[in-house]
């Protein structure tokens, strides 16, 4: 089974005294302000943690999902429960694995089942895939393919054995976001070879420019069906409550009902008074237009102490950095090296890829920086790293 990169990285440090007061940018861990009426939420729902949670999800949860969903995305107002299954998640890592589950238990009809992935990748994609039963295929995401899978690349035999596909827009770590055009490849590919597209969005919300689009947008536009596509989505991100562990999964509604069934079984229930405030949180914008705004500030300091290293730009989308370190020995010798001579512990790229076919690891010579800091420690953190690695 795949190793944390974490625990890879405690490995790499062991023993190792940081050269500087200490700066962690290596967990996507949000330090911006919950929202406000987040205890009093929790308070109005008190007697609801005397009763078991159903593992679809109260009324009002779903209902809040639907709103938020028709609100976001214009073109999905007419969806109503006939069209749209909505799930609720013990934060969305446990979903992302658990579906592994439910999508090859559909395709019992592939002997040597697969799962696609991107190359970078979240880990719970691999662990989820190998629990499964399911081969993980890594789909390299570099420079040359915009830092997403290149779809016209995966081989046709590839196709008929895939059960399920994980995608991330924006991308963790690279901040790539999937267009309109390349979201619909996607849903077509699931339909054709009849796999389950898996949209993991959970940095949706975090953004410069415009919101970045979905795949159930993408899907519904092209057929008025969300078949074959599943959208998972956090509140960790958008709201700042990873502590919370809530997150939701939504899409098409007869494969999550075969979800919901699977869970039913093995999956921890969402608390009712966590559901209620969850509904909550969907229905204020304020605060999460105040957290793009500090992740703005923050990545407009960012343009300016990066400005010509790194191969940096700014990320479409999500609260990462991905910097070429090629140049400074690759990416477990300068995060040893940051960490040794000035204190700030990032995360190497190679930690959170395979290697490919050819040899090489697609995150071998980056480090992944986490901007979820205050404004003054990040760009503490940024010139420290632009003073070490000359």
């Amino acid at each position: 089974m795949p190793v944390s990169p974490f625990a890879r990285l405690d490995e790499l440090l062991e023993g190792v005294e940081p050269g500087g007061p200490p700066i962690d940018l290596t967990i996507g861990e949000p330090h911006h302000p919950m929202p406000d009426f987040l205890i009093g939420g929790l308070a109005e729902a008190e007697e609801l943690f005397g009763k078991y949670p159903p593992i679809r999800g109260s009324e009002e949860f779903r209902v809040a999902v639907r709103d938020w969903l028709s609100r976001r995305y214009s073109t999905l107002e007419e969806l109503d429960e006939t069209h749209l299954g909505i799930i609720p998640l013990s934060g969305t890592r446990e979903g992302l694995f658990h579906v592994a589950f439910s999508a090859r238990g559909r395709r019992q009809d592939i002997e040597h089942p697969v799962i696609l992935m991107p190359n970078p990748f979240y880990h719970t994609y691999a662990a989820a895939a190998e629990a499964s039963g399911a081969e993980p295929v890594f789909l390299s995401a570099g420079p040359v393919s915009g830092f997403l899978p290149d779809l016209e690349a995966i081989g046709e035999e590839t196709l008929t054995r895939c059960v399920a596909f994980y995608l991330s827009s924006p991308a963790n770590p690279q901040g790539a976001v999937a267009d309109e055009d390349y979201l619909g490849k996607a849903v077509q590919l699931a339909r054709t070879y009849d796999f389950i597209l898996i949209a993991d969005e959970c940095y949706s919300e975090i953004y410069t420019n415009k919101p970045p689009p979905g795949a159930l947008e993408s899907a519904w536009k092209t057929s008025k069906s969300l078949k074959n596509v599943l959208v998972m989505q956090s509140f960790s991100k958008r709201s700042n409550l990873p502590g919370l562990r809530a997150g939701y999964c939504c899409g098409d509604p007869d494969f999550v009902e075969e979800f919901a069934s699977f869970r039913n079984v093995v999956a921890p229930q969402t608390p009712l008074a966590v559901q209620h405030v969850c509904a909550k949180v969907l229905s204020d914008e304020a605060h999460v237009e105040v957290s793009r705004d500090l992740y703005r500030e923050k990545f407009e300091a960012a343009d300016d102490i990066l400005a010509g290293r790194f191969g940096y730009s700014r990320p479409e989308g999500g609260f990462f950095l991905w910097l070429d370190v090629s140049d400074f020995g690759g990416s477990e010798f300068a995060v040893k090296t940051l960490w040794k001579e000035c204190g700030v512990k990032l995360l190497p790229g190679r930690y959170i890829a395979r290697d490919e076919m050819n040899g090489t690891n697609p995150g071998e010579n980056y480090v992944r920086v986490a901007m979820v800091q205050d404004l003054a420690t990040t760009k503490d953190a940024l010139t420290r790293i632009t003073r070490t690695l000359k």
